[in-house]
């Protein structure tokens, strides 16, 4: 299986491109043993590229490091943009005949993707991420079904958060705390497992703990559900903005900087807080072939 290693602010991924009928979306068995950082070739998850349902330029799903599969992966979006933009010439010159723009199938619905190209290279995307989703029933997460999640309480490990739900086409609850730095991480590294299978959402949930240090910055630690601790979660920071957006601790229409672990990210929440847009890098690693395991 040929593959190339990718990452977006060190939230790392193998990227399969399967568009031409070469070789199968590898099982979770699979993909648990090629994400292994001491046995595989170690990674967060692996992202199989598709051909397009529809009239998008192609498809992607993304396969978490446990073999469970996500909707929606923003970091790895980028990195897909970036292999298909500089591997795929055909299609990078129907994308600059549009104004850049590559249009993305996910478990979220069809993205368009800008990329930023300095000499034939993707140094940066801007994601149009489509329209966060606040009600209970579309997250999922229990309670009535067209009501929000606003700050709920919950209690986990001894500690009283507020917990604000946001689908980004995959489902986050975000936690606002005065935690910073290293205090910030042991957090999420103590609470992340037992939020990601809170019994309010039926399909776990990634949780971000986060701190505004400003109405346009925020600091970040994801627990991403299949992965635990990554450096980077696109979804996340976008899932937080919104909530920093809807809680009143940041200002929409002006772009944040959300800093993880691996670097930050820049993301917008429009007014009407109907559309976030994310802008960040995507940088590849190598290139190599494995025999499947």
């Amino acid at each position: 299986m040929d593959f190339s290693k990718y990452h977006g602010l060190g939230n790392d991924f193998i990227v399969v491109d399967l568009r031409a009928g070469a070789g199968e979306v590898p099982a979770p068995g699979v993909v648990r043993e090629l994400c292994d950082r001491r046995h595989g070739i170690g990674a967060d998850g692996v992202l199989p590229i598709l051909p397009a349902t529809g009239d998008a330029d192609a498809r992607m799903r993304v396969l978490n490091a446990d073999g469970s599969e996500a909707e929606m992966c923003g970091n790895g979006l980028r990195c897909v943009i970036k292999h298909l933009w500089e591997r795929d010439p055909v299609l990078a010159g129907r994308a600059q005949a549009r104004g850049g723009t590559l249009r993305i199938e996910t478990g979220a619905g069809v993205l368009g993707c800008q990329a930023h190209v300095r000499h034939g290279h993707v140094e940066a995307v801007t994601v149009d991420m489509g329209r966060p989703q606040l009600d209970r029933a579309a997250i999922p997460m229990t309670g009535p079904a067209g009501e929000r999640c606003i700050e709920a309480p919950l209690a986990v490990a001894g500690v009283s958060l507020a917990v604000t739900a946001v689908s980004m086409g995959n489902p986050h609850a975000v936690a606002f705390v005065d935690a910073t730095g290293p205090a910030l991480r042991a957090l999420a590294e103590a609470v992340g497992p037992t939020i990601e299978h809170l019994d309010w959402f039926p399909r776990r949930t990634n949780a971000e703990l986060a701190h505004v240090r400003s109405p346009t910055e925020i600091e970040l630690v994801v627990w991403e559900r299949g992965c635990g601790i990554t450096l980077a979660c696109g979804t996340g920071a976008c899932a937080t903005a919104v909530a920093a957006c809807l809680t009143g601790r940041a200002r929409a229409g002006t772009e944040m900087s959300v800093h993880l672990p691996g670097g930050a990210l820049g993301i917008t929440v429009a007014e009407d807080h109907r559309r976030v847009w994310m802008r960040g890098p995507a940088v590849r690693v190598f290139d190599g072939s494995v025999s499947a395991p």
